[in-house]
């Protein structure tokens, strides 16, 4: 626990200080100041990236798309709702396993039927980068 709030005033800070170097805040689905929308996280540059992980936490989002990261989780080799890279630092999700009600940010419990969304494990280009966890799961 103290570790997270250590993670979260160190992003708060950073956070602090892209804002009063920018006059432009992103809003809902990732809409930059040129009206572009840019669909998944992989695509913003680093500082636009930062502002997107701002509204994660500003807003308490634990969204993709309009996709909640938590519930069950189906894995599949093509066609998935998210694709998703295993990490071991700079994760934008940390993600733990359970067996039963996986109803927090973060917790996704293994189904191979009737998932809420489906997600594809990928070595390069993925949408959300992730690391498995046994505490604290949720959005970094």
């Amino acid at each position: 626990m103290r570790n997270q709030l250590l993670f979260f005033l160190f992003i708060s800070t950073i956070l602090l200080a892209e804002m009063s170097h920018s006059n432009s805040i992103s809003t809902d689905n990732f809409l930059l100041e040129n009206n572009t929308t840019y669909q998944h996280l992989s695509e913003l540059s680093p500082e636009k990236r930062k502002e997107a992980i701002k509204h994660f936490i500003e807003t308490g989002d634990c969204e993709f798309e309009g996709i909640k990261l938590y519930g069950k989780v189906e894995f599949v080799t093509s066609f998935p709702d998210i694709k998703i890279q295993y990490v071991t630092s700079f994760p934008d999700i940390n993600v733990k396993f359970v067996d039963s009600f996986a109803d927090d940010c973060g917790e996704w419990k293994e189904v191979t039927s009737f998932p809420d969304f489906k997600v594809q494990v990928v070595t390069s280009f993925p949408d959300l980068k992730v690391k498995k966890v046994t505490s604290f799961p949720g959005m970094d």
